[in-house]
């Protein structure tokens, strides 16, 4: 069922008065979209694949808000089930991803985008549905591999066995995939409407351009540190802004979608089919550039060292209690956070601005992957945009 456009606006209105909603989305925003409220509304009303989806109720779906007593029953209902739909495709993507190979797992940000464009205002889907409905971003592929097997005398022997691992098929297939599984065609305006809605949760691939002044780290070496953690065990604050210096020093670069992972040929491919735009349009530079290092995206910096498994020293994706979210989700999760100018001098915390965090090592300097033409730099706190901190959920800063 749509909701109606005297909802939605008034709805729209209320979020507005969500003072950490509204600075996430910007004033600049609000003061284009503002005006427009009604046409937004009715143009959701008409139908759960317009276009112009509102972009505060795309928000209320991925970050969650405290609504007030003003907002209608039936939108609160509306957001809560996609927010229950989303729970599920978690769940569902994070089993995909625990049998994938190389780092080339499903972006669940991707696959909510695509789930909210096609099926907002409908009730959440049960458990099998949002599995089916992850099951058409990727297939089966039967592999080989070379194991060792300790016989009762003490000597080892090698030998082959076949087994199976999830492959993420190209959003192109997807879409194919999704139209006969739902019975309905995917047309141009939901497409464009999907880029949308993940841009503004994810942020923009490449981050822009930056005049300003940026250190980049001299190292090229792929190996992973962790002899100066100062609690290996955890999940701690000094021991983030450790790694985040270790990447600076290690000179990793850029590319959308990765998380600290060696960038093989592999990898490059999928993350080229994966990103058509986002990666593809960097193709020349990241091969030239960044091929054969270590790679990560703003957010991935964070989880990369949420994921990285001391006894093992690989980043294991959605492991140790660290969630595969984007920047923006990451700020609105925390529980801790403020502006800018009220920020403590905390090294570890978080600074965020929409699209794109850092991480704060003291002394007035951020580490942050910059973008694709920057890669993971240091940079200092002031001037450079930020507009908010945060305490990242999932890290102890005990």
């Amino acid at each position: 069922m749509a909701v109606s456009a005297g909802m939605i606006a008034k709805a729209a209105a209320t979020v507005l008065s969500n003072e950490k909603l509204r600075k996430g989305v910007g004033w600049t925003l609000v003061a284009i979209l503002s005006p427009i409220f009604v046409l937004i509304a009715l143009l959701c009303s008409i139908g759960s694949g317009g276009a112009d989806h509102n972009n505060q109720a795309v928000a209320a779906s991925f970050y969650g808000v405290s609504y007030s007593t003003e907002v209608p029953a039936e939108f609160r209902h509306h957001i809560e089930e996609m927010r229950t739909a989303f729970s599920l495709l978690d769940s569902a993507v994070a089993s995909v991803n625990g049998q994938t190979e190389s780092g080339n797992g499903l972006d669940p940000i991707r696959i909510k985008a695509v789930f909210y464009a096609l099926c907002f205002g409908e009730d959440a889907p049960s458990a099998r549905a949002a599995n089916r409905f992850v099951e058409c971003f990727y297939t089966w592929e039967t592999r080989t591999r070379t194991v060792d097997i300790e016989n009762d005398d003490g000597t080892v022997t090698s030998t082959e066995e076949e087994y199976t691992v999830a492959v993420p098929v190209s959003l192109y297939q997807a879409y194919a995939n999704l139209e006969a599984e739902l019975g309905r065609t995917i047309t141009e305006d939901d497409k464009s409407n999907i880029n949308h809605i993940y841009s503004m949760i994810a942020g923009t691939a490449g981050s822009g351009n930056y005049n300003g002044e940026f250190l980049r780290g001299d190292g090229s070496s792929i190996d992973l540190d962790i002899s100066a953690f100062a609690d290996p065990n955890s999940k701690n604050a000094a021991d983030l802004v450790t790694y985040a210096i270790h990447a600076w020093e290690s000179g990793w670069g850029y590319v959308w979608g990765t998380y600290g992972d060696v960038l093989t040929e592999s990898l490059f491919a999928y993350k080229l089919e994966q990103y058509p735009d986002g990666v593809g349009s960097y193709e020349d530079f990241i091969r030239a550039n960044w091929l054969g290092g270590r790679t990560t995206d703003c957010v991935g910096l964070i989880k990369g060292y949420g994921w990285l498994s001391p006894e093992t020293m690989t980043i294991d994706y959605g492991t140790h209690g660290m969630p595969d979210i984007g920047a923006n989700q990451m700020y609105y999760s925390a529980t801790e956070s403020g502006t800018i100018d009220t920020m403590p001098d905390i090294p570890g915390l978080a600074v965020w601005h929409d699209g794109h965090i850092g991480v704060y090592i003291g002394g007035g300097q951020v580490i942050e992957a910059m973008g694709t033409k920057y890669g993971v730099v240091k940079t200092e706190l002031a001037n450079r945009g930020w507009t908010h901190w945060l305490k990242i959920p999932y890290i102890n800063y005990d």
